[in-house]
């Protein structure tokens, strides 16, 4: 992209925000005089400029004409480019003579099921193995906000990539999005953040999106990479990683199946099964720790929070369940043949491979980063880390007081969100280096100054594991009609 065309789409991008912001100058202004006034809640924890984008946000999210699915999840894919201090090397895995790495996966979703349906042709379609795309992504120390990238093959972007690297640390990554949006493209800036506070690297996966490709696509995509990563098929650019070296990590959706392919990578072991790849048998080990941001744990959102935490959150009210927010239909949504939920097929929405609070148990999974803010999923969150404590894991949780879903990507410039980066980035050293050292801690961050407050574990959560199962189940005996998807997401998300 030349310089006048980058400026050229800089100003278009400018038009069309000062043209979607001027609607809501009424309720900016309200917000800037209750702020000013002290009078709403969110100004003891918020500066003004938070309050704002939070508050617009959640206007933005709740449209009274929603767009077609197809319609805006292009939006969310769109690459902007490479520009900055960042090194992308883009990739594709080769697809195993094999179907050996979805035979486990099969199985294992199988086994993790309804006993009564044990043994039975599941309902879903089975997806084909297929090339699986991702971003290498590191930190690229001497270039400037404003610099692109070499015009070299992306074999030497990768090499010029880990000349660059300092710490073997590798962030196995998958982006958020209600499963149905957005793209390695636009969580780049999270990626060049930890790669520089790491000295490490991510591989940011480019797994397939719903409606198109519903469960359990992303889940064989996710294996797919990280069996690509420790044994490399033939041609790859880069070396074996070795499986202490790798963290699991992911936000909002993509959080859901960071945790969903530890459990699937959980219940092959538990079956002593090996998986036979690009001609070898091959082991399925742990990997060093997992990173959850956000994390989207009850895909059929049954918990409390969901409405309670609405004035600290962006994301819209549960309308899962709701004919009255629909998207128009179009050639991906509803589906054919109809199924419910955008992501997964009806018979599967309870699955401990989907909403993870139904699953048995935790216990021998690697250390775990968990965090959150004062948001909508924080009923479902805090319930997963206290069942992470009770099962033995060894968990950091943190709380991140007033904030809002994802708010280290949406606002990245905030004290809090520079604290959480950093959070992330001493976890992920720590669990590469020598998880055993790694002790479970569970904090609030407070809003502005930033001081960490100690939880005791035994109070994050007041619905035991019987409640959570339980709201689930009636969330889906009162839905009848198909389930909309959620609404629009910042492209951030």
């Amino acid at each position: 992209m030349s310089k006048k065309e980058d400026k050229n789409q800089s100003s278009d991008g400018q038009l069309l925000l000062l043209w979607t912001l001027l609607p809501k100058l009424p309720l900016i202004l309200k917000v800037v005089l209750l702020h000013i006034l002290k009078r709403s809640e969110s100004a003891q924890y918020l500066d003004l400029r938070t309050d704002i984008t939070i508050t617009v946000l959640r206007s933005l999210l709740d449209p009274s004409k929603p767009r077609a699915v197809s319609e805006t999840q292009a939006m969310t894919v769109k690459d902007p480019g490479v520009k900055g201090k960042l090194w992308v090397s883009t990739v594709t895995s080769k697809v195993p003579p094999e179907e050996g790495i979805r035979d486990a996966l099969l199985a294992a979703i199988d086994a993790m099921g309804d006993p009564s349906a044990k043994g039975l042709t599941p309902s879903f379609k089975i997806p084909d193995i297929v090339p699986v795309e991702a971003e290498w992504t590191g930190y690229r120390a001497a270039a400037t906000k404003d610099s692109t990238p070499p015009a070299i093959p992306e074999e030497e972007k990768y090499r010029e990539m880990m000349k660059e690297c300092t710490n073997p640390a590798t962030i196995l990554y998958f982006h958020g999005g209600a499963y149905y949006l957005c793209d390695p493209v636009t969580h780049r800036p999270l990626m060049k953040r930890l790669a520089r506070l790491t000295g490490g690297r991510a591989y940011s996966v480019r797994y397939r999106l719903a409606p198109q490709n519903p469960f359990p696509s992303a889940l064989l995509d996710a294996l797919v990479s990280y069996f690509t990563l420790l044994y490399p098929p033939p041609g790859s650019v880069h070396e074996a990683v070795a499986p202490g070296n790798i963290v699991f990590g992911g936000d909002s959706a993509g959080g859901n199946l960071a945790l969903a392919l530890l459990q699937t990578v959980m219940e092959i072991r538990r079956q002593n099964r090996k998986i036979f790849w690009f001609g070898a048998e091959r082991e399925v080990p742990l990997p060093a720790g997992v990173t959850a941001i956000s994390p989207w744990v009850d895909l059929v959102q049954s918990m409390p929070s969901l409405v309670r935490n609405q004035k600290w959150c962006y994301l819209p009210p549960p309308r899962l369940m709701s004919d009255a927010h629909r998207p128009p239909a179009d050639d991906i949504w509803p589906s054919k043949p109809p199924r419910k939920h955008i992501y997964i097929d009806d018979a599967y929405m309870l699955h401990p491979l989907g909403s993870l609070q139904m699953n048995e148990t935790w216990e021998g999974a690697p250390p775990l980063y968990v965090s959150c803010g004062w948001e909508a999923l924080a009923d479902e969150i805090k319930y997963l880390v206290s069942k992470l404590s009770k099962d033995g894991v060894t968990v950091i949780f943190e709380e991140f007081e007033a904030m809002p879903h994802v708010f280290s990507e949406v606002l990245p410039q905030l004290a809090e969100s520079h604290r959480h980066r950093e959070g992330l980035a001493n976890f992920i050293t720590a669990a590469c280096e020598d998880p055993k050292k790694i002790q479970s801690s569970y904090k609030t961050i407070k809003a502005k100054t930033l001081e960490e407050v100690t939880i005791d574990p035994d109070t994050l959560t007041p619905f035991t594991e019987e409640k959570v199962k339980e709201l689930a189940r009636q969330t889906i005996s009162k839905q009848t009609a198909p389930l909309a998807p959620p609404p629009d997401v910042p492209a951030k998300l």
